[in-house]
């Protein structure tokens, strides 16, 4: 099996086990739409990626770490095009969830994918218990207060913004919990792992501050200009496209530097420099 068809395998036995016993109709249905089609699973690619450069000996605890972190990144988009946050129509090429099925479920669904995910890595401490609790401790920390993505959301409601921090809290948690889970579903220490997390979360969140800026709503899937349009801080209200342009260039070269020692080492270098060119927005590749 290769390694989408695997995760993709993962997540449909996840979301299957929220839709289990008898429950509500349309909240079924809407964790398939909030989960399916997936998109890249760029964070679980990253964990599984990382679990197998580290030997991999338990692959059903990686499989569970990676739906759970899937799980948990879904959720923030459904929250994020509500209303109260983002207000976005569109969400990968189709109505945003709250569009499809109103605002009270699309709440449901992101809080219920949340719920699900740590449903998840539990179901999964028989495979080993410590490891389990560390992942659950990882994704908790990586998803909430202080330094998550909760914070990462909250930062956007401050009057003064610390870039560094709510880059790395919006964008770069999950990047970070994708590597240090892979490490610790194989059984390895997850500090190591934090720079490579943190390298490639900001360089996805500078490029997603180009697309935003440089791309349009068809070709993106979803709308564009909404950083100048909310006010939000961004690489390019900051440096500009081309100052920002440079720091995704410099970021993406400081993390493939900076991937621990591992049996893997060679072939996850490779798959951090093609998730490196994907990311790059192709309005911008002349100026890298």
């Amino acid at each position: 099996m290769d390694l989408h068809a695997r995760i993709d395998t993962a997540m449909a036995r996840a979301v299957a086990l929220g839709q289990g016993g008898t429950p509500p109709a349309r909240l079924a249905e809407a964790l398939d739409y909030a989960t399916a089609p997936g998109g890249a699973r760029i964070r679980p690619t990253i964990l599984t990626s990382v679990a197998l450069a580290c030997g991999d000996d338990r692959p059903a605890l990686t499989d569970a770490a990676a739906a759970a972190l899937e799980l948990v990144h879904c959720a923030s988009l459904v929250h994020d095009d509500l209303p109260c946050f983002d207000d976005a129509a569109t969400r990968r090429g189709k109505p945003a969830l709250h569009r499809a099925y109103g605002e009270p479920l699309a709440v449901l669904t992101g809080d219920s994918l949340i719920i699900l995910a740590f449903e998840v890595l539990a179901r999964a401490a028989s495979e080993d218990a410590q490891r389990a609790a560390q992942l659950v401790l990882t994704l908790a920390q990586r998803s909430g207060m202080p330094g998550g993505i909760c914070a990462g959301q909250g930062w956007e409601s401050e009057p003064q913004v610390d870039l560094a921090a709510y880059h790395r809290s919006k964008t770069g948690a999950l990047f970070i919990a994708a590597t240090q889970m892979g490490a610790i579903a194989a059984g390895h220490e997850p500090e190591p792992w934090f720079e490579l997390g943190d390298r490639i979360g900001e360089a996805f969140q500078v490029a997603d501050d180009l697309r935003d800026a440089v791309m349009d709503a068809e070709a993106l899937g979803k709308p564009v200009g909404q950083d100048a349009a909310h006010g939000r801080p961004s690489a390019v209200a900051e440096l500009g496209v081309e100052g920002a342009v440079a720091r995704l260039r410099d970021t993406l070269a400081g993390a493939i530097a900076s991937i621990p020692s591992c049996p893997g080492e060679a072939q996850l270098a490779k798959m951090v420099r093609m998730q490196s060119e994907r990311i790059m927005p192709a309005a911008v590749r002349h100026l890298a």
